[in-house]
């Protein structure tokens, strides 16, 4: 007999192959837990729990009286579960830096072959307009190079960084590290990139607010 988990985990990938199937988009409704049951030839012990997580991981919501329906991508639900349960230990949030710093850096060398001149106009415009003590320039410099990479999953695994981070991590950013990331950008440096992108979590770079 399989154990209760593995079920548990084949039921949440037929949900996740029918909704596929179905084609179906934020918005619409989900058959009722017996009707999925029934169409997954599955326990509907196995499809309630599936549910359970899919809601847990705001990928779902269950309106009274209406039914279950698929949910828009929800960053801040997933970041108030990581930080409640995941991602408090120190060496945790070590980690998490030095990743999101890696995910920033190859974001910048993928959109570094897609930016157009609207790009590099839209980012000097955030220079220009930069307010010190603001906390989400960072996200919004990178979100324009995350954007034009086309990279939505590697996009999504960042912002769930980002988002994380800022709950224990506030600084304020040099902004004459992002001018001269611009440079870098427009001549394709892929050397200086890779320097500018360490130089962000320096602390003699960064202000903690």
């Amino acid at each position: 007999m399989p154990s209760k988990s593995k079920v548990y985990e084949e039921v949440l990938k037929e949900i996740r192959r029918y909704i596929e199937f179905e084609g179906l988009s934020p918005g619409d409704k989900l058959p009722s837990e017996r009707e999925l049951a029934e169409q997954l030839n599955a326990g509907r012990s196995s499809v309630r729990e599936a549910l359970r997580a899919m809601e847990l991981l705001g990928l779902i919501e269950t309106r009274r009286g209406e039914g279950t329906f698929l949910s828009s991508y929800r960053p801040y639900h997933m970041v108030e579960i990581l930080s409640a349960f995941i991602l408090q230990e120190s060496k945790t949030k070590e980690n998490l830096k030095a990743t999101k710093q890696i995910i920033e850096k190859e974001a910048a060398k993928i959109a570094m072959e897609q930016l157009e001149e609207k790009d590099f106009k839209e980012l000097k415009k955030m220079i220009q307009f930069f307010e010190k003590g603001s906390e989400t320039f960072h996200y919004e410099f990178f979100t324009v190079l995350f954007e034009a990479g086309e990279n939505q999953l590697l996009q999504k695994i960042w912002r769930l960084m980002e988002e994380f981070s800022r709950t224990f991590h506030k600084p304020v950013y040099n902004i004459e590290l992002y001018k001269s990331y611009i440079e870098a950008l427009k001549e394709k440096n892929e050397q200086k990139i890779e320097k500018l992108s360490s130089q962000f979590y320096d602390e003699e770079n960064v202000e903690i607010s």
